[in-house]
């Protein structure tokens, strides 16, 4: 039996006696920050090796270890084992009972995806569930005229609530190995976009569109926040003080918090908004928080002449604004780990998905490479 660190890097799970990965990262740094994932690793009577999560914390993990060695010197391995008797359906709603999914920006994203899949395969045992069930959904759900994109979701959220029991011992790693095996119908990268506003663009836009969605699209613009951070954002988390927005963990997609700086035309922006005694929500349409800046984003580009839509030629979305932001970031000559540090991005891939490079700026950049050339003959 043993107690393994998982590097958040490269997923890698090693002994606890080493200090840097393979793929170069540093393990101590991370276990001071947090941010280390810690696994139990022990053998079943009959020699089949098993794996769980533990968490975060090292002292869980040695508790962890300790109640299975006690269960197996005892003989006890129907306590080591999940009895895999839970339907689909009793594992969705326990998930989404859990406090932390209930804090959620994409609560409600969440249980719509499971609604959807608890309706064919709800009343079925987790471990029942087979790979040509959840391929036979695939189909069903394009042939109902849904995106790749949405239907890759819908198995992913179903995914991740069975991953959720199985680090839980509700259920035994069988039941994930269908999802697992199952192949998205979406090629990664595929549904990349590369759209980013121009500065006219943005000027258009800002002056024209309603009040309310303009000030939430220019706080997109000046801090690559993601939508549902925007929207969900509260007054108590605006330091005007020293002029940063505060996002706690349970704020977030990667569940770390962020600082982001307040730049002046933001800071204008927030002082120029009302407060409501009755919702602490920044962003509020006649006292409600908003949900949504969509309709208000493809009216006023109809309006002005900016395309608009995912599946539109040159068109923009919301998601977009981030985008902007990161690659007018570098633009500017901001260091690339700073803005990955306001965005929330934790791996320079996807920094890197959402980072934007021209064609002007590969065109100077060749530009300069023959001015250096030509300097080096003289």
């Amino acid at each position: 039996m043993a107690i393994l660190q998982e590097c958040p890097i490269c997923n890698n799970k090693q002994s606890l006696k080493r200090k840097k990965c393979s793929c170069g990262a540093d393990l101590d740094k991370f276990k001071r920050s947090g941010k280390i994932k810690y696994h139990i690793q022990y053998r079943l009577p009959g020699g089949k090796q098993r794996k769980e999560l533990v968490g975060y914390s090292i002292e869980d993990a040695k508790a962890a270890d300790g109640k299975r060695k006690v269960q197996k010197k005892e003989g006890r391995i129907f306590d080591m084992l999940p009895q895999d008797k839970s339907t689909f359906k009793e594992l969705s709603d326990w998930y989404l009972g859990l406090p932390k999914i209930k804090k959620l920006a994409s609560y409600k994203v969440l249980c719509f995806n499971l609604a959807s899949f608890n309706a064919v395969f709800g009343h079925k045992l987790a471990t029942d569930l087979k790979q040509a069930d959840i391929e036979e959904y695939q189909v069903a759900r394009l042939d109902q005229g849904l995106s790749k994109c949405y239907v890759d979701q819908e198995i992913s959220v179903a995914k991740r609530v069975l991953s959720k029991a199985w680090e839980n011992d509700k259920v035994s790693g069988d039941a994930l190995k269908p999802f697992k095996r199952t192949k998205k119908l979406l090629k990664k990268g595929s549904n990349k976009r590369k759209r980013v506003l121009t500065i006219e663009e943005y000027t258009k836009l800002s002056e024209a569109l309603p009040t309310h969605a303009k000030n939430i699209f220019i706080t997109g613009f000046f801090t690559g926040m993601r939508m549902g951070e925007i929207l969900s954002l509260k007054w108590e988390q605006i330091d005007f003080k020293n002029r940063r927005i505060e996002l706690e963990k349970d704020q977030t997609k990667d569940d770390e918090e962020r600082f982001i700086p307040i730049s002046d035309t933001l800071l204008n922006i927030f002082q120029s908004i009302s407060r409501n005694i009755h919702d602490d929500h920044v962003f509020l349409y006649r006292g409600k928080p908003l949900k949504s800046i969509r309709d208000s984003l493809r009216r006023t580009c109809q309006k002005i002449g900016i395309p608009y839509g995912r599946n539109v030629k040159n068109g923009i979305t919301p998601h977009d604004l981030r985008h902007t932001f990161n690659t007018y970031m570098r633009k500017s000559g901001a260091h690339d780990t700073v803005t990955m540090d306001i965005t929330g991005h934790a791996t320079r891939e996807m920094f890197d998905w959402y980072n934007t490079v021209d064609d002007s700026e590969k065109a100077e950049a060749v530009k300069q490479l023959e001015d250096f050339i030509l300097d080096q003959k003289k």
